[in-house]
């Protein structure tokens, strides 16, 4: 039996959630299966693929729904979690016990394992300290933004290899090695090591960066990072430069879309009061209430700073 996990591709929760899947799949319900992964990233024109369903059994975790009806299992978290309002009125309608959603849940990876617990049983102690990170990285839970940024824990190292490595070979191995092994133990691999160096220096190469091209326009931090080779960068660094921040608006081209960037400050004092997750549904995108993104089609520099200019005087508002 062949099992095919759709993730998202280059974010920590949802290796964590693929690997998580992986071992409940396992354990209780298909012990000698073979699994396979296929990274998923938000596009402009973000469609299923018949093909991508290619197992005797199809997932996907952390990542958007699919009507396809080969797909089996479904996690999500997101609050933007359906292409269009057809597929959520499929989703509804279907009244599946294994296509599951929860927008309270920090992470993708903590809502499996709750319900993987609750409803059939299954635990797996030895990856709670994976769950808990999980849910700090995805969930913004760091106690100030020194913690996200200086990268000192394991998880934040392996976050950083996540995010920057190209390709998804990389995340896959590290989704093989999250179901067995600590932590600590896969940043400590000679092959994560020798991808981590590099990226940490870009990681501070970024930081100088974002320093130069970042202001700040009353509560929100805004820059675009047009012309300089910065595929991907934490997302805190707004806010370790500009504590006084509220928001952050960005622009960032890439090799497959153009990226818009909408972020809130996890430690401000001041409650945001917009929902980013609506406003970059406005704009074809989505995320969570704190944090949201939006994909146009490469080269799109012009569409993308005009919106964002839009959110930030939103946001500002």
């Amino acid at each position: 039996m062949r099992v095919r996990v759709l993730y998202h591709d280059h974010c920590f929760d949802g290796a964590a959630s693929a690997a998580f899947f992986t071992r409940f799949m396992r354990g209780r319900f298909y012990p000698d299966a073979e699994f396979a992964y296929t990274g998923m990233a938000h596009k402009a024109s973000q469609i299923f693929e018949d093909s991508l369903f290619d197992g005797d059994v199809n997932a996907i975790v952390d990542f958007k729904y699919s009507s396809n009806p080969k797909l089996n299992w479904w996690f999500d978290h997101h609050q933007s979690a359906f292409l269009a309002p057809e597929d959520a009125r499929h989703f509804s309608l279907e009244h599946s016990e294994t296509k599951l959603y929860d927008t309270t849940f920090k992470s993708c990876t903590y809502f499996i394992a709750t319900v993987a617990k609750q409803k059939w049983g299954f635990n797996a102690p030895d990856l709670d300290n994976l769950v808990k990170w999980a849910n700090i990285i995805d969930g913004a839970q760091y106690t100030d933004a020194k913690t996200a940024v200086e990268l000192g824990a394991p998880a934040m190292k392996i976050t950083l290899v996540i995010e920057g490595s190209k390709g998804s070979g990389v995340v896959q191995k590290i989704i093989h090695w999250m179901q067995s092994m600590q932590l600590d133990e896969i940043v400590a691999q000679p092959e994560i090591q020798e991808i981590y160096q590099p990226l940490y220096e870009r990681h501070l190469r970024n930081l100088d960066t974002i320093r130069e091209r970042a202001h700040q326009e009353g509560p929100v931090v805004t820059f675009d990072l047009t012309g300089y080779d910065v595929e991907g960068y934490n997302k805190f660094i707004p806010y370790y430069l500009f504590p006084s921040s509220v928001y952050t608006v960005s622009v960032s081209p890439s090799s497959f879309r153009t990226k818009i960037s909408v972020g809130s400050n996890p430690w401000t004092p001041e409650e945001p009061k917009h929902n980013l997750a609506t406003i970059c549904e406005r704009y074809g995108g989505g995320g969570h209430a704190r944090v949201g993104a939006i994909s146009l089609e490469p080269g799109a520099l012009i569409e993308a700073r005009r919106v964002a200019a839009e959110i930030i005087e939103e946001l500002k508002s």
